[in-house]
């Protein structure tokens, strides 16, 4: 990279002290010290197995990519094309559906993903499973802020809380009787994650305990027939995190178990999650991930179709919806520097409890704990802090009926939708398309054929695919979401910079990124309407 834009990256990075609209949660918190606390906590209680992969080790670059020393004269960006697909597509995960015939009569295709760090640990999480029990599949984007603990485990989680509020009740009963019998319990989904994809596997057996009390209730209010989906959705949404809120007040033994407790319910992780099932799609939004529909018209051109909304101060709906829920007393200070009470940019969330507690019960909880500076819980109660709660972790549910020219979902987190706009990834992911397609179909010769010829058109070929070099769409809109120029052509120079900054200031200038795309299959679309 020339001596110019590495000077500007420097000296623009230094003079900058507030995150620059990119920041989640306190504009104060030093991220080295973010980076020690969490190595802290899990070096010393959480010694993991050799070949597994600790919360330090998601998707951490290799220390020959990142720096530690923001000097110009210790500070290089070189990479070679080689390298930095190496860091693009480390987190690549993709699936495709298929029946025991081996053919496709899913309305979902296939679905690509993909992450990039900017903090470390990396915040963001994802998920994907397949219902076993009822139908459909789902797929999720949680992005986390003040750690990563929130956005895991509601990874982890929330798929099953929506998979058992969808559940008939004689399957709930099922399930229940096995486990009072201490039988094995058929699988509710079937997972699909990327190998370095952890999990908080100390706390499997306490989730699955108030996941069993949540199906319990859920047969005590001996509903027939059981929730729509919208509401199983929301329903599921609110008692996850409220499962998180009553966790950490329970009394608990293991130190370990108590501690990831803390830091779950003072993080916090906004979540976007689509059940798909047949050509019904229903989207639940909480927060500030987005979900977007990519659309070919008629005509061939391509239409964006955004199914959520962002939960912050910049939308009406959500001022209005706050205002209502608190005296007018306070109308001026819900939202300061278009923060939620000046801490927080979403203004719904899953933890956070520092946003929902009243000031007695934080106390009373911070106390009676072990150190949450080593923790890295940061107690501050802001002004103005009267009628709490605040935040909420209830989503949004929008429904969409597929039709024939729906032909993909991008469901991504904020990281993605700072860098490029709704039409900006349609385009993108339809172009991309539209060369995999291309590079698909078979050769047409001329008549007569000659080696001359055949070689002249393979290189045409050749030069035209460079123009999209992944095959993992997840990892093409990343790239050009942290490498384009102002003419939207990714600069190999940009690329390698933004993704060799120290880590104290690549979050200046880059979030976490965490991209799914869902690819419909258009002929079981279009074969349900000719049923129906």
């Amino acid at each position: 990279m020339s001596r110019t834009v590495s000077s500007w990256i420097l000296s623009s990075a230094r003079s900058s002290i507030i995150l620059q609209g990119k920041g989640r949660w306190y504009s104060i918190c030093i991220p080295n010290r973010n980076k020690i606390k969490w190595k802290l906590v899990f070096s010393k209680a959480c010694p993991y197995p050799a070949g597994s992969c600790s919360l330090d080790r998601t998707f951490s670059f290799p220390k020959a990519f990142r720096h530690t020393s923001t000097e110009e004269e210790h500070f290089s960006f070189q990479l070679s094309p080689a390298q930095i697909n190496d860091i693009l597509r480390a987190g690549e995960l993709s699936h495709r559906t298929l029946d025991l015939n081996g053919k496709n009569a899913n309305s979902v295709l296939r679905f690509e993903s993909n992450q990039l760090a900017s903090n470390t640990p990396i915040e963001d999480r994802r998920s994907a499973a397949t219902c076993l029990q009822t139908a459909g599949m789902m797929f999720g984007v949680f992005d986390g802020h003040a750690g990563p603990a929130c956005a895991q485990a509601v990874s982890e989680r929330l798929l099953h809380y929506i998979a058992v509020s969808l559940m008939p009740r004689q399957s709930l009963e099922e399930i229940e009787l096995a486990v009072e019998a201490m039988k094995p319990v058929r699988p509710i989904l079937q997972w699909h994650r990327h190998p370095s994809d952890v999990e908080y596997q100390e706390f499997a057996s306490q989730y699955f305990e108030n996941l069993r009390v949540y199906w319990q209730h859920l047969l005590d209010l001996d509903m027939e027939p059981g929730f729509s989906l919208e509401e199983a959705m929301i329903c599921a949404f609110k008692r996850l995190d409220s499962d998180i809120s009553l966790e950490v007040q329970a009394p608990q033994e293991n130190e370990l178990m108590r501690n990831i407790a803390l830091q779950v319910a003072f993080s916090g992780a906004t979540a976007c999650v689509a059940h798909i099932d047949g050509v019904h799609l229903h989207v639940a939004n909480t927060g500030d991930c987005r979900a977007v529909l990519g659309v070919r018209e008629e005509d061939g051109t391509w239409s964006t179709l955004p199914l959520t909304r962002d939960h912050n101060a910049y939308d009406e709906f959500e001022i209005r919806r706050l205002k209502r829920e608190h005296p007018r007393s306070e109308e001026k200070t819900l939202f300061v520097n278009d923060r939620l009470l000046g801490i927080l940019m979403p203004s719904r969330a899953f933890g956070d409890v520092q946003l929902k507690w009243s000031k007695e019960l934080q106390h009373s909880i911070l106390e009676n704990s072990c150190d949450v500076e080593a923790l890295n819980i940061y107690q501050y109660v802001p002004p103005n802090y009267h009628t709490p709660p605040y935040l909420t972790a209830e989503p949004e549910v929008t429904y969409h009926k597929l039709r024939s020219k729906d032909k993909f979902l991008v469901i991504a987190s904020d990281g993605l939708w700072e860098m490029l706009s709704n039409e900006k990834v349609v385009k993108l992911v339809a172009g991309h398309l539209t060369e995999l397609n291309r590079q698909k179909s078979p050769l047409t010769f001329k008549k007569p054929v000659n080696l001359g010829y055949m070689h002249n058109l393979l290189l045409q070929r050749k030069s035209k695919g460079l123009a999209s070099l992944d095959q993992n769409i997840a990892t093409h809109l990343i790239r050009h979401a942290i490498g384009s120029n102002e003419y939207g052509e990714v600069d190999p120079e940009k690329l390698a910079a933004m993704l060799t900054l120290p880590e104290d200031l690549a979050r200046m200038y880059r979030d976490d990124i965490t991209v799914t795309v869902v690819y419909f299959n258009s002929e079981t679309i279009e074969d349900y309407y000719r049923n129906h």
